[in-house]
């Protein structure tokens, strides 16, 4: 291989988080050394193309100017991993947000048709007819996301607080009408999260045609966004070919491959931009990861639950409750690549 064009494939990888500094409600990015123990927040010193400061930038703010702001950041990664980065920081000293704190719009589809049809099975519903030609997806809200510690406050035990482990990207200004065949270009950055469900309010809002709100507490995220690149060939078809593993109270609860989603990203992204445009920001979700294997487990309670209903015709796995811990975790060689979702669920109080 050509040296330059290794350098060039070299400066594509890069890991990035958000870290609370200044009271800023977005988030400071930084970027973040692969072994996750030291990161450099940009400095005045750091420079985009247009000739502006990175410094104090959030990553809302450099997807919406990707192209001018991206070649400076992938110098700071290089720097980084070459080690002829002085101006570092340890990751311990730093507290880590949601990537996205808040940003213009999530957008979550159910690619997975194994989860789709036992979840409408648990609500004795019957799937749509055109279950595997168009997508679900529904706009949830971006305004308040959790970081991978936030405890997940529990309103009522009642509720039938569930999580739900996903793969999640993140896009740059999408155009209306945008093909799955032109999304690729449109994946700036791949990362993980955990989409709180409220099992027992979720059927009476689907039933209303309106469709999810109070079901739909704050979602979480991992801790870091990758690029593409920094998966190798766990990335290929606008898809993530890696078990993501979910831990429940120190317990596997399941380990499926993200790789089996029916929908691509690529489909999702053509969906979601049918009839609009898509701001610089937009989070997709993958769905609930789940494979037709039921051997290796569920990424959420509810799907275990018809498991068991449909093998033993009774429910035994409750939903979480006060003090839960749920982990969520994918790695590639080894490696926690985007950090772990980490978190309790705490009652809440009054």
């Amino acid at each position: 291989m050509d040296p330059t064009l290794g350098a060039l494939v070299h400066l594509q990888y890069m890991i990035l988080g958000s870290i609370s500094q200044s009271g800023s409600t977005d988030g400071t990015l930084v970027v973040v050394h692969p072994d996750h123990k030291s990161l450099v927040i940009p400095s005045a010193k750091h420079v985009a193309r247009d000739g502006s400061s990175l410094h104090g930038i959030s990553l809302l703010q450099a997807l919406e100017h990707w192209n001018v702001i991206e070649p400076a950041l992938r110098a700071i990664d290089d720097s980084l991993r070459s080690g002829t980065e002085h101006n570092t920081t340890l990751a311990t000293s730093v507290t880590f947000l949601a990537p996205l704190p808040r940003t213009w719009a999530f957008l979550d589809g159910s690619a997975f048709i194994q989860h789709v049809l036992l979840v409408r099975k648990a609500r004795g519903v019957e799937p749509p007819e055109d279950l595997y030609t168009i997508p679900l997806m529904y706009q949830g809200a971006s305004d308040n996301f959790l970081s991978a510690t936030d405890t997940i406050a529990l309103r009522n035990s009642l509720d039938g607080m569930d999580f739900e482990s996903e793969v999640g990207i993140i896009t740059d200004a999408v155009p209306m009408g945008t093909s799955a065949a032109q999304a690729d270009r449109h994946i700036k950055l791949v990362t993980l999260l955990n989409d709180v469900s409220l099992r027992e309010l979720i059927p009476r809002e689907v039933a209303t045609g309106f469709g999810f709100l109070q079901g739909k507490p704050p979602s979480s995220f991992a801790p870091f966004v990758v690029t593409p690149d920094e998966l190798g060939s766990a990335w290929r078809d606008g898809r993530v070919h890696l078990p993501l593993e979910t831990k429940l109270n120190g317990s596997v609860f399941g380990s499926p491959n993200a790789g089996e989603m029916h929908f691509s990203f690529h489909q999702l992204i053509e969906h979601a931009a049918a009839t609009r445009p898509l701001s610089a920001g937009t989070i997709i979700g993958s769905g609930t990861v789940s494979n037709k294997d039921e051997s290796v487990g569920s990424s959420c309670i509810v799907e275990q639950r018809m498991l068991e209903k449909i093998k033993t015709g009774a429910i035994s796995s409750r939903y979480l409750q006060d003090g839960d811990h749920v982990e969520i975790t994918m790695k590639l060689n080894g490696r926690a690549i985007f950090g772990s979702i980490n978190q309790r669920i705490v009652l809440a109080q009054g």
